[in-house]
């Protein structure tokens, strides 16, 4: 027998001795026996994928990488290689690795549900939720009624998209009141005007526009997975010809290309609980400055931050801290929130002034600065002043408004907002609060500076 006969029949002994190992479970005795059959070059592009797989499940990352590349080297489309060196640089905190490890892997295996996933997996937990989205969904689609995969979907989509969309639709009053202020601007502008509206959402507003005579409307929405279930809405009610849906922010828009030239009317509910969260002033200025007609119709335009003085021993809980268990951990207080969401009809709090307008924001303007003004709040009630809640008016058109006024507001999504104080204030009917309110652009600034006592203002008098 020649040297090569004996090798490629040593060879061939050693692969069947190491499957059978390898069937029967005992894998360090099999591991050898695959490393003899590939140093003497027999059917190396077959064993090479299962003593990598061995390395793996042993923990030897560094290694079984080698063999994963040693394969992609004889075969650079190897779909499993891919997937496995993905797998180890996930488990080994690689993410960016992985993440093109499996991309790798589903580009040269399309119909593999398991690449799918796990890339959707991983993309999740990197924080790329859009896109794990969209590997979810390839994946379903592979492997439709995987109950595993339906939650996975259901799930991010809950993460991608604010739990308020929902009662937010819901909330008649809201709806009426933009409806009024969408069809008394048509019929102003007539229905050739042009309406913009950005943020759509669902496309409703959109949709009213649309009804109320308006035959070109151009909408944008940023987050993808809103964006497509707008689209589909808005194909439910037939509108799909005279609504015209960009993925984007209204940053990204440009007249000539998206619009055909600057809209005549802007509708926009972009307003957040706490006013201005959104960049409201950012996205109106840049529309008045790029989208828009100088002597465009604007919805709304204006919203108003209301508050009132408050004191709540339930809140105060949240906010301020002094002896705990015997120790005084007070110093933990300079850590609290600025402002907490709260529900009026829901939270016990006790008022101790009226309601004062903090401040205005008018939504006409081209441009905005920053502000930072003095209030005088006239206390009502004796009490520990915990901070100042607040809510909003907001000003759609002339004779049309609405807001969340914490009293009679139930049923929609924007919630009410304490501005907490940096400690328990006492105060006594008759005193004046002066606070220094204001904006910076994007957050309202609430800042007690000081109490008035009611005798000191009888002696100014």
């Amino acid at each position: 027998m020649t040297q090569a006969a004996h090798d490629f029949a040593f060879a061939r002994t050693m692969l069947e001795e190491a499957m059978q190992l390898h069937e029967a479970g005992n894998l360090a005795a099999a591991e050898p026996r695959y490393r003899m059959v590939i140093e003497h070059g027999y059917r190396t592009v077959e064993v090479l994928p299962v003593l990598a797989g061995i390395l793996g499940l042993r923990g030897a990352h560094d290694e079984a990488l080698e063999m994963w590349d040693a394969v992609l080297a004889i075969a650079p489309d190897h779909a499993v290689a891919h997937h496995e060196k993905g797998l180890i640089f996930s488990r080994t905190g690689r993410f960016d690795l992985a993440i093109a490890a499996l991309e790798a892997s589903c580009a040269a295996d399309p119909s593999n549900p398991v690449a799918a996933n796990n890339l959707a997996v991983i993309l999740a937990d990197a924080g790329r939720k859009g896109e794990a989205l969209e590997q979810f969904t390839r994946a379903l689609a592979l492997q439709p009624g995987d109950i595993h995969i339906e939650h996975q979907i259901r799930r991010l989509s809950a993460e991608i998209v604010p739990f308020w969309h929902i009662p937010m639709l819901n909330d008649a009053r809201r709806n009426d009141a933009f409806e009024e202020a969408i069809k008394g601007a048509i019929a102003a502008a007539g229905p050739g005007a042009r309406v913009l509206d950005i943020g759509t959402g669902s496309g409703l507003l959109s949709m009213m526009a649309a009804r109320a005579g308006a035959m070109s409307v151009t909408a944008c929405e940023m987050v993808p997975i809103i964006a497509a279930m707008a689209r589909r809405i808005i194909a439910d009610n037939g509108y799909s010809d005279r609504i015209a849906l960009h993925t984007a922010p209204s940053s990204e828009l440009k007249v000539g290309e998206h619009l055909d030239e600057p809209a005549d009317i802007l509708v926009s509910e972009i307003l957040s609980s706490d006013l201005l969260t959104e960049r409201v002033i950012d996205t109106f200025e840049d529309a008045h400055a790029r989208l828009l007609k100088p002597d465009a119709i604007i919805i709304p335009r204006a919203a108003s931050a209301i508050g009132c003085l408050v004191e709540s021993a339930v809140l105060a809980d949240y906010i301020f801290v002094g002896r705990v268990s015997g120790f005084d951990v007070s110093r933990f207080g300079a850590l609290a929130p600025q402002k907490l969401p709260i529900h009026g009809t829901m939270t016990d709090w006790k008022r101790l002034s009226a309601d004062v307008e903090l401040l205005r924001i008018d939504l006409t303007r081209k441009l905005h600065q920053s502000d930072l003004h003095l209030l005088g709040v006239e206390v009502l009630e004796d009490g520990i002043a915990a901070g100042i809640v607040q809510w909003m008016q907001v000003d759609l058109a002339e004779g049309i408004a609405f807001d969340n006024h914490p009293d009679g507001y139930t049923d929609g999504g924007w919630l009410q907002v304490l501005h907490t104080f940096p400690e328990p204030l006492p105060v006594r009917a008759g005193d004046v609060l002066n606070v220094a309110v204001g904006h910076d652009r994007v957050t309202l600034i609430v800042r007690p500076l000081e109490v008035i006592e009611a005798a000191a203002r009888v002696q100014v008098a």
